[in-house]
C-alpha cells in the first residue's frame, strides 16, 4: 500500500505522520518513504489491518485527509 496523511505543509513532522509511521513499523511492514507518500509492503491480512488503524489513529491526532492506494499481487506459490 502507499499512503499520505495531510496536512503536510508544516515545519516539523506532525503527530499524524509520526503515528502513521509507528503503525506500519509496529506491523512489521517493509517501509520506504518517498517524496509523495510512504510505501508499506506486507501480506494482505496485515496490510488491511494497518489501513484500518491508519485511518482511526491518524485522524485522532490531527490528520485532515488520508490518501491510500492498495495494490495486491499474488504470491508466486499462490499463482500456480
Amino acid at each position: 500500500m502507499e499512503f499520505t496523511t495531510e496536512p503536510f505543509e508544516m515545519p516539523d513532522f506532525p503527530p499524524h505522520a509520526v503515528t502513521a509511521r509507528r503503525i506500519v513499523d509496529e506491523a512489521g511492514l517493509d517501509v520506504e518513504v518517498g517524496p509523495f507518500g510512504t510505501l508499506a509492503v506486507g501480506d494482505a491480512e496485515t496490510v488491511l489491518a494497518v489501513v484500518d488503524r491508519l485511518f482511526r489513529e491518524t485522524f485522532e491526532v490531527g490528520a485532515t485527509r488520508i490518501s491510500v492506494q492498495v495494490t495486491a499481487v499474488p504470491d508466486a506459490e499462490d499463482a500456480r
